[in-house]
């Protein structure tokens, strides 16, 4: 299967990025909610409302459903070398 990004910058199109995993993986939300620690009825709710979703829940729907995150510069193809980070 070929590997796709998808530029996100409002929470609505990262609740149906989540979504759209979770259902690709097959799993229910009750199945993603036991993976992840949350209850069935959160995860309905961050579908529709991820700008509530925590780094840390974030982080564990992405590896529950195979995602990756990424960060990179707007408009940009490729993540720049160029950026200092102090870690």
């Amino acid at each position: 299967m070929p590997q796709t990004s998808h530029a996100l910058v409002t929470p609505g199109q990262l609740g149906l990025m989540l979504q759209a995993a979770r259902k690709a993986k097959g799993l229910t939300q009750a199945a993603l909610a036991a993976r992840i620690g949350l209850s069935q009825s959160r995860i309905s709710h961050l579908e529709l409302h991820a700008q509530e979703l925590s780094v840390e829940q974030l982080l564990a729907w992405c590896e529950a459903v195979g995602l990756e995150l990424a960060v990179g510069i707007r408009g940009s193809a490729a993540v720049s070398a160029n950026l200092k980070t102090d870690w």
